[in-house]
């Protein structure tokens, strides 16, 4: 490397720096994102136990109007409960033991004044009636409402998505991740002349004197708020069962009936799915509330056994390769995608939207992982060291706590190939393997935070990886190998890094593999013949500055 190269190098990392820190400064939080992104006092005195979801749907006028019925487990005596619905969502009045209770609000969160004595162990439930048009996604499922379109029959085809704004963006709920429902109702009424589809397994439908029909679906084990879904549409339906893990998983596909015959040979790639992450996730973790691969008029969510599909039926991300390896075309990129989202996100859920990258950096890591079980180890790397092109380095991965604040969209590739480094740090694939399988058992139905997940692989692998996640979670730079050649010996150290990084590195030395372990202070190596090369193995996401000479 030349010095002018090297010294651009090093400027560039000190411009990024200070573009980093002014971003972090410059990033204003509100009063309401507090209300939403915080347990606040009128949350967490209660805790949830049912969802009991009634929406009609009125697509002529995009109006939806419904009831929820919440039902809550008292945890410590409190008066004052907080419901959340976005505007122009509103609630109409709420209702407990036949009575209406006063409602006072801040923005979007609304406060209902209880009559009846909260005392710890009671379980008790309010009616919370609600009516609005609500937010027309403009851009699903990105910025999250309500997708009003057509089918080329011109039929009604709707879909909500709201990951990020959240479930009060359409329904009156406890907006916050840290709280799930141990099971839910879902009862969805349209036109009798569409299919409503909704998480879970439809228990019955009911056609309604009005030339409506009310289609009621349940969901026996516990759900996120971003997770529950209304697909309308003039679908069909059809099914397989798959032999898994834990016996027999219904798996049930409904598509726009102008899609049937693509959508039966498109989806044969579902069972290959469920083959490959059962071997590296273990069980599906719904199989009460069966698999559902649904299509709706945007490219795609991880909706609770409900997941959702607007891909085009085309392999790669609506046809192209992300990864840009060629590996990125032997798959449908949202049915694999989306589907690992059941076991990281809809299984193992994040407490806090900052640690967002729960969520995605598995999934996204999940696309090798699938690439691997049926092209091999080596195509599994190729893809997700392709995906680095789409690295931006911008800012941390994980967010501002409480605020209702993502990290960095890193959190996808970065976040992939973090979780790639561990594997090799770990050097041991039978290992590996059972860290992943063991995450999804010990956390089961759960909510996590980041700070579970790192020390829960950290003493599964026996590995110190504190300041490891601190660079690859907490700091956007990317840490330097930086080297020396003198000879027959090697200098070498970490730079651009955080406090106490001096995580191991397989290196290539004159084209034959070594380990080295750098730390930030230079240390050397000595070889029975002069060293003309020396480079990161590519599994490492690193780089790496040749100083020779400087």
């Amino acid at each position: 490397m030349t010095f002018r190269k090297t010294l651009f190098k090093i400027l560039t990392s000190i411009v990024i720096s200070i573009f980093s820190v002014n971003f972090s400064h410059s990033q204003v939080f509100t009063h309401a994102d507090t209300l939403r992104g915080s347990i606040t006092p009128e949350r967490v005195w209660w805790d949830l136990l049912q969802y009991d979801l009634s929406v009609k749907v009125d697509p002529a006028n995009k109006f939806i109007s419904g009831s929820n019925i919440i039902k809550y487990k008292v945890l410590k005596s409190q008066q004052l409960l907080q419901i959340d619905l976005q505007e122009p969502m509103k609630i109409i009045k709420v209702i407990e033991n036949d009575q209406e209770l006063s409602i006072s609000r801040d923005g979007n969160a609304w406060y209902i004044k209880l009559q009846k004595q909260q005392n710890p162990g009671d379980t008790n439930q309010i009616i919370v009636r609600f009516e609005g048009n609500p937010l027309i996604a403009k851009n699903a499922p990105w910025d999250g409402g309500f997708s009003w379109k057509k089918d080329s029959n011109n039929k009604d085809f709707i879909a909500t998505s709201c990951q990020g704004i959240g479930a009060s963006i359409w329904w009156p709920c406890k907006d916050h991740m840290y709280d799930e429902p141990e099971n839910m109702w879902i009862r969805i009424t349209v036109p009798d002349s569409l299919i409503a589809v909704g998480n879970g397994r439809l228990i019955k439908t009911k056609n309604n004197q009005d030339k409506t029909k009310t289609s009621d679906w349940y969901v026996s084990n516990p759900i996120n708020n971003y997770g529950v879904n209304v697909n309308i549409g003039d679908y069909v339906n059809f099914s397989e069962k798959y032999d898994g893990e834990k016996g027999k998983l219904d798996c049930e596909y409904y598509v726009l009936r102008e899609n049937l015959e693509k959508a039966t040979e498109h989806f044969k790639e579902v069972p290959k799915m469920l083959k490959a992450f059962e071997y590296w996730f273990g069980p599906y973790p719904f199989y009460e509330d069966s698999y559902k691969l649904v299509e709706v008029p945007y490219l795609g969510m991880e909706h609770q056994s409900s997941v959702t599909y607007g891909n085009k039926f085309k392999n790669g991300y609506l046809g192209r390769d992300l990864s840009k390896s060629g590996w990125g075309m032997k798959f449908d990129f949202i049915i694999i995608h989306e589907s690992a989202h059941e076991w990281f996100a809809n299984n193992i859920s994040y407490q806090d939207i900052a640690d967002m990258w729960i969520h995605e950096g598995f999934a996204c890591y999940s696309e090798n992982l699938f690439v691997e079980y049926y092209y091999g180890p080596k195509a599994g790397s190729e893809y997700v060291i392709g995906i680095r092109s789409n690295i931006k380095n911008d800012k941390p991965i994980i967010g501002k706590y409480a605020v209702n604040s993502e990290g960095s969209g890193d959190m996808y590739p970065k976040g992939a190939n973090m979780l790639h480094m561990i594997r090799q740090l770990v050097n041991d694939d039978i290992k590996w393997r059972s860290i992943l399988r063991g995450m999804n058992e010990t956390f089961y139905h759960q909510t996590v935070t980041t700070s579970q997940i790192e020390n829960y692989i950290s003493e599964s692998s026996g590995l110190n990886l504190k300041s490891f996640f601190d660079q690859y979670l907490r700091d956007y730079r990317i840490p330097s190998f930086d080297y020396i050649l003198e000879g027959n010996k090697i200098k070498y150290r970490w730079s651009n890094i955080v406090e106490g990084f001096s995580i191991p590195l397989k290196v290539i030395v004159n084209d034959e593999p070594d380990w080295l372990a750098p730390t930030s202070e230079w240390k050397e190596k000595d070889y029975k013949k002069q060293v003309k090369t020396v480079k990161p193995n590519s599994d490492f996401y690193v780089e790496s500055m040749n100083l020779t000479g400087y």
